[in-house]
């Protein structure tokens, strides 16, 4: 194998965000350094099962609906 082509892999501690961590090997950051997710499997919808909300910023949503509303509905 050629030499410096695969990345570093160390120990570092990652940190959910109930506050439990665990160590892992990892190539992010330096050896211990510590990892702390803003979003992970106890608090995301799609692991979570929590009801999908529909953001409508600046009316996106509305415009699209307006111009493209009647495709999906037969005449």
């Amino acid at each position: 194998m050629k030499k410096d082509t695969h990345p570093d892999y160390h120990m570092i501690t990652v940190t959910m965000t109930d506050g439990t961590s665990f160590k892992t090997r990892s190539t992010y950051g330096k050896e211990g350094d510590t990892l702390v997710l803003d979003i992970d499997p106890t608090t995301h919808p799609a692991w979570t099962g929590g009801g999908q909300q529909l953001v409508d910023r600046a009316g996106r949503v509305s415009r699209f609906k307006q111009k493209f509303g009647n495709l999906g509905t037969k005449a």
